[in-house]
C-alpha cells in the first residue's frame, strides 16, 4: 500500500486494525463472484476497509426487482452492467484500489484463471450448481472460499479451505443435479443480503490478517423473522 491519498482515510480503521495489518490489506486480492444483493455490498466493504485489489465478476445487468435488496442498483443504471457499475462504484469510494471488473458468467472453463492469483475468493453467487465448480477451481488453485446465500429473511455464511469437503456436507453429493437456491421461490430483504454480507466480509478479513475465528467446517444460520442464530458443525 502506498501513500494515502486521501490523509486520514483509515483512520477509523485503527486501533481495530494495526498500521502493518492495514498494509497487508492493501496488498491483498479478493475476487468477487456475482454482484447482486450479497456481491455489491461485500465489494464496497472491502473497498472501505482498504483491501488493494479486487476482481469484480458478474455477466449480469440490472433488473427493476434489484432495487428492493442490491446495494449497487439505481433506478438509472437498469439495464447497465453489474460488474462496470460496480467497478464505478469502488472508484468513486476509494480511487486507491486497483480494479479488475470482467463482465462475464463464471463455469469451469474461465473460474480457475479468474481467481488464480487471488487470495480468497467470495462466494455470492446464486446457483448451488456453480459453487461446486468453484469450490473444484479454488481447491485447485489452493485459496479459501467465503460463501454466503440468503432466501427471505434467513442467510447462511461458511468458510471453506481446499482441503475441506465444503458444500458437499451443505447441499449433498455434487452429482445430483442442483440449480436455483431457495430464494427464487422465497425473495430477498435488503436487510438480510447486507447482514450476510457484512459476515462475510468479515471472514474474509480475518482469512487476510490470519486473526480470529472463521467458520471453518461450520455453517453460520440466521433467521431474522425470530432473531435465531446457530452455528452448525460441518462434520
Amino acid at each position: 500500500m502506498g501513500t494515502l491519498k486521501l490523509e486520514g482515510r483509515y483512520d477509523r480503521n485503527f486501533n481495530t486494525l494495526c498500521v502493518e495489518e492495514q498494509k497487508t490489506l492493501g496488498r491483498s486480492k479478493v475476487v468477487v463472484i456475482g454482484l447482486g444483493g450479497l456481491g455489491g455490498s461485500v465489494c464496497e466493504m472491502l473497498a472501505r476497509i482498504g483491501v488493494g485489489h479486487l476482481t469484480l465478476i458478474d455477466g449480469d445487468i440490472f433488473e427493476t426487482s434489484n432495487l428492493n435488496r442490491q446495494l449497487l442498483s439505481q433506478e438509472n443504471l437498469i439495464g447497465v452492467s453489474k460488474a462496470l457499475s460496480a467497478k464505478e462504484r469502488v472508484n468513486a469510494i476509494n480511487s486507491e484500489v486497483i480494479v479488475n471488473h470482467i463482465i462475464e458468467y463464471v463455469d469451469e472453463s474461465n473460474l480457475y484463471n479468474y481467481i488464480k492469483d487471488a487470495d480468497v475468493v467470495m462466494d455470492c453467487l446464486d446457483s448451488i450448481d456453480t459453487r461446486f465448480k468453484l469450490q473444484d477451481a479454488a481447491k485447485k488453485a489452493s485459496i479459501p472460499v467465503v460463501s454466503g446465500a440468503i432466501a427471505g429473511v434467513t442467510g447462511q455464511i461458511t468458510t471453506i479451505f481446499p482441503e475441506d469437503k465444503g458444500y458437499e456436507l451443505i447441499y449433498g453429493e455434487k452429482s445430483r443435479k442442483l440449480s436455483k437456491g431457495v430464494e427464487t421461490k422465497t425473495g430477498n430483504m435488503a436487510y438480510c443480503a447486507l447482514f450476510v454480507a457484512a459476515l462475510q466480509s468479515s471472514e474474509s478479513i480475518k482469512i487476510l490478517l490470519n486473526r480470529g475465528k472463521l467458520l471453518r467446517n461450520e455453517l453460520l444460520i440466521a433467521e431474522l423473522w425470530s432473531n435465531t442464530f446457530e452455528i452448525v458443525k460441518l462434520t
